[in-house]
């Protein structure tokens, strides 16, 4: 909620120094890259830039989650081969650098992309090579996310743990996620032995729960401890449960376009993100996916405010505070933060944040 006109807040949210903290790299992929990988792998795939964009972007309201996470089948065949994966990387940084992005955690499961002979861990190298030396060129700060997928058998993702344990955390590497179909596989319980070991090798812990299941599901995620929750938005269902996430400090990076996609809410409009924040929830704005999600952070941050009912100081606000859930070393968290509140400082808009 705004009294400035509509360019002028596009402008302001474009310029804004921004943190994401819930970007999937296979939701992410350039159509560009998409078309040279699918030609030069020879991945069945369309040949032409509107068809592979067809594929790549996801409906703008699926049934449900498990429909919307088809739109990830083609990216994670395109992904079988360092080479690929090290070029999709650095291109989600330079695209999160366009758009002002000064920090960003990318996940994606590692165990998805050994098809063709990479290991888990290899995967990860890979990902933080291409991370690393396109953070540099671009002046982003990037952390990864290693996902361990709910449909995996527990021993898979507890080895790819111990593999990372015995052979050492490769660089950027700082958490491990859960996330998946929660319809097929409601339980996080079942990972509880690879999320604790994660914990002892110095790994914070986020789960994906409630895009499927409604608060019930965000409750069971609880359950194992997580410092942040990916999604939640229907936690606003259950007073209790919202009294229990603000005693626990625990967040919801919160994806609104996305969550209209998987038809946890009905439209941008019925999202609880305000509601949640106004009830002292610890919330963060992010996109989920660059290109599945068809939405960038800057268009994400104005809709909030358009179409949700966020005013200027609170999307400040939340920009600020992504930054104190993020999941990097205290040196770089107050160097960003020194950052961007100088660059805030003095904008008449932002001032009561």
């Amino acid at each position: 909620m705004t009294d400035l006109d509509p360019r002028t807040l596009r402008a302001l949210v474009r310029a804004m120094p921004k943190a994401e903290l819930h970007l999937h790299l296979d939701g992410s992929l350039r159509v560009e890259t998409a078309l040279d990988i699918a030609r030069t792998r020879g991945v069945d795939a369309p040949r032409t830039y509107a068809g592979m964009r067809k594929v790549l972007v996801g409906p703008e309201q699926s049934e449900d989650q498990a429909q919307l996470l088809l739109a990830f089948d083609l990216p994670i065949a395109l992904m079988q081969d360092g080479e690929a994966i090290e070029r999709m990387t650095a291109d989600l940084v330079e695209d999160k650098a366009f758009d002002n992005v000064r920090y960003t955690e990318i996940r994606w499961a590692p165990l998805l992309h050994t098809a063709r002979g990479l290991s888990g861990r290899r995967v990860v190298e890979v990902v933080s090579r291409g991370a690393a030396e396109a953070g540099r060129r671009h002046g982003v700060e990037v952390r990864l996310i290693a996902t361990l997928m709910r449909s995996h058998e527990p021993e898979a993702n507890l080895a790819f743990v111990r593999d990372l344990e015995a052979s050492g955390i490769p660089d950027g590497l700082v958490a491990v996620d859960v996330a998946g179909q929660e319809g097929r596989f409601p339980d996080p319980e079942r990972h509880r032995a690879a999320l604790d070991l994660a914990r002892e090798i110095g790994l914070h812990v986020t789960l994906h729960a409630g895009e499927w299941g409604g608060a019930s599901q965000v409750r069971r995620a609880l359950a194992l401890d997580p410092e942040r929750i990916a999604h939640g938005p229907l936690a606003i269902d259950d007073p209790d449960l919202v009294r229990e996430l603000i005693a626990r400090g625990v967040w919801l990076d919160l994806c609104p376009t996305s969550n209209v996609q998987a038809s946890i809410v009905p439209s941008l409009e019925a999202h609880p993100l305000q509601r949640l924040m106004r009830a002292g929830v610890r919330v963060t704005l992010n996109t989920d996916d660059l290109t599945v999600s068809d939405v960038t952070l800057s268009e994400e941050y104005t809709r909030a405010v358009e179409r949700i009912g966020v005013t200027l100081p609170e999307l400040w606000a939340l920009d600020l505070v992504a930054l104190e859930a993020a999941f990097c070393d205290e040196l770089t968290r107050a160097r960003l933060l020194a950052a961007f509140r100088a660059w805030g400082a003095g904008i008449p808009e932002l001032e009561q944040a």
